[in-house]
């Protein structure tokens, strides 16, 4: 297994952010989806997936970074304090002799780890033989195998979809495809747990989790469960008022603009955000005053008669 951090390529100093955003980009990249074509795109999503798995994970990643785990998320044997490292990187018989005379055995024979094995499980039990890191190599793998893995899969839905919520089908790296219930009110990053489609184990699947990506909206802005609209008005529907259309996730509405209207004013319509555990939120129209696109000699006199005649100052207040 490659270092995850080359992986997903960040530095060991990356924040979570910065490690999150470099998996969604390789994600996208490698989706089996957006290359059909190519047979190992699969593998390197999965790659992606599994340095994901260590990296997003803040205990997991500190275990890494400790030399606690390896890149395959297995636990790595640490030694113990007192024996003394031989060349090579390994330990001599007479450290252990050291510190427990008489050597070790495992069925009559010599032993060495097999032994020590052994006695641990008499003096502790097996659980804390296996947190030492001298459980069997074969025990080891088939505990990490009878868990399974899970495995991360990003998905992009629109504004209306988060809003609305309902199914949506999504391809899975090992190449099914399974449909997802997408809850209404959902949040950008949120994840969608689907038990028992991750990777298989000789004892277990792992899940499949469903990062959820809510693709930028032309017309809003979401502030929780309230969206935001700039509302374009002309100027003298915002002199002399008038009712305009405003644009919701669900049809349009009528807006009465009182005369005199603002640029910058705010006008809230309740129960046009999204959808949220305490009811729907609203939409934050602020109004915008735009002008013609092409100049206008009458309004250009208009205005220098307001000017000269009818003068005012709305920066008085600011210095």
């Amino acid at each position: 297994m490659r270092d995850p951090y080359d992986v997903l390529g960040v530095q060991r100093t990356a924040d979570a952010a910065s490690i999150k955003s470099a998996f969604r980009k390789l994600a996208k990249k490698h989706h089996p989806d957006a290359n059909k074509s190519d047979p190992k795109a699969a593998q390197r999503f999965a790659e992606v997936n599994a340095a994901y798995e260590i990296l997003g994970d803040d205990a997991k990643r500190k275990a890494f970074d400790r030399g606690e785990i390896g890149a395959d998320g297995k636990q790595r044997f640490q030694g113990f304090e007192g024996f003394r490292a031989q060349p090579g990187g390994g330990f001599g018989h007479a450290d252990f002799e050291t510190m427990f005379p008489g050597g070790f055995a495992r069925g009559g024979r010599a032993g060495g780890f097999g032994g020590f094995e052994d006695l641990l499980k008499g003096m502790f039990g097996a659980a804390a033989a296996r947190r030492t890191g001298f459980e069997t190599h074969a025990d080891a793998d088939e505990m990490s195998a009878a868990r399974g893995r899970d495995v991360t899969v990003p998905l992009t839905i629109s504004l209306a979809e988060a809003a609305q919520g309902g199914p949506r089908r999504v391809r899975l790296p090992n190449g099914k495809d399974v449909d997802v219930k997408i809850p209404a009110g959902l949040s950008d990053g949120q994840q969608i747990r689907l038990k028992g489609q991750g990777l298989a184990g000789a004892g277990g699947i792992g899940d499949a989790l469903i990062t959820v990506t809510i693709a930028p909206h032309k017309l809003f802005t979401r502030e929780g469960a309230n969206l935001r609209l700039e509302l374009p008005v002309t100027l003298y529907e915002a002199v002399l008022g008038a009712k305009v259309r405003v644009p919701t996730l669900d049809g349009a509405v009528e807006l009465a603009i009182p005369a005199g209207t603002n640029s910058g004013r705010t006008f809230r319509l309740k129960g046009k955000g999204m959808p949220g555990k305490g009811g729907a939120g609203d939409l934050l129209a602020v109004v915008r005053i735009v002008l013609p696109d092409r100049s206008d000699e009458a309004l250009s006199e208009l205005m220098r008669q307001w000017r000269d005649g009818r003068p005012y100052n709305p920066r008085k207040d600011i210095g």
